[in-house]
């Protein structure tokens, strides 16, 4: 009986160790080690939000890189634009309406990088509204998880773009008008630096925003790695001593099974 007991108790130990050896965990359920069970799901439920919330920071983070890129031609152009504003002050008739075709290229040039500034059907270089993006969680020492977020706003090209449409060249009789014309110019060359200046930082914010995610989803799924995975090493040298221990502890099953045979001898 003390044998066989033995036997079991090395026999239950090979079947644990070969259990962590082919899943890789030493803590596969709550029986095992109740408390680093609980805290290992609950970070690793934390680590997959902030996977998907970082995915989806990068949907939003190429629709702001497009607008941004979108924004930056839409300055190339505008100074383009005051360019030919500028030299066509003092001109003649004629001069001023060889520009204004110029002026005209230009402004449908414009409108065409607006039109293709956007990503996926997302669309930031028409409107003025606040856009509110999630970042990433927060639990309470209660458990209760909330989330955070950061804003920025859409910025309005189409603005720019129809101001610089207004300006007319041909029409302007006087150098007042003229010197109002180029005014004009420079002021929506401003708002366009303005709004791709806007943009570049709210692309920035997520940029960073992202990489600590990254930073810190690695630091989370090593901390849990260290609580439930199984030490390789450990564990193929604990195998190697159970399995002599269990050939040791046949051997003594099989003595001990022999001895009332050998007792039984005395007997015939």
């Amino acid at each position: 009986m003390a044998a066989l007991t033995t036997l079991r108790g090395i026999n239950k130990q090979l079947g644990e160790t070969q259990g962590r050896i082919s899943s890789g965990l030493k803590i596969e359920s709550g029986k095992d080690n109740a408390a680093y069970f609980k805290i290992s799901e609950t970070m690793t439920g934390d680590s997959r939000m902030y996977k998907a919330i970082d995915e989806s920071l990068t949907l939003t983070q190429n629709a702001v890189s497009t607008a941004r890129l979108g924004a930056e031609t839409v300055v190339s152009l505008a100074n383009d634009f005051v360019e030919r504003v500028a030299f066509a002050q003092g001109g003649t008739l004629e001069t001023r309406q060889d520009v204004q075709l110029e002026l005209d290229e230009l402004v449908a040039r414009i409108q065409t990088t607006i039109d293709q500034s956007t990503f996926n059907g997302k669309d930031l270089v028409n409107g003025t509204a606040t856009i509110s993006v999630v970042t990433g969680i927060s639990r309470s020492p209660l458990g209760t998880v909330t989330t955070t977020t950061v804003t920025f706003s859409e910025q309005d090209l189409g603005a720019i773009m129809a101001a610089l449409q207004g300006i007319d060249l041909t029409a302007a009789s006087t150098t007042a008008l003229m010197e109002t014309a180029l005014q004009t110019a420079e002021a929506e060359l401003s708002n366009a630096i303005e709004a791709a200046t806007a943009l570049g930082i709210a692309e920035k914010l997520i940029e960073m925003q992202k990489e600590f995610l990254n930073e810190l989803t690695d630091r989370i799924d090593t901390g849990v790695g260290g609580m439930v995975d199984a030490d390789m090493e450990e564990e193929a040298a604990i195998l190697q001593a159970l399995q002599v221990q269990q050939q040791l502890a046949t051997q003594a099953l099989a003595i001990a099974n022999a001895s009332p045979q050998n007792i039984l001898s005395l007997f015939q």
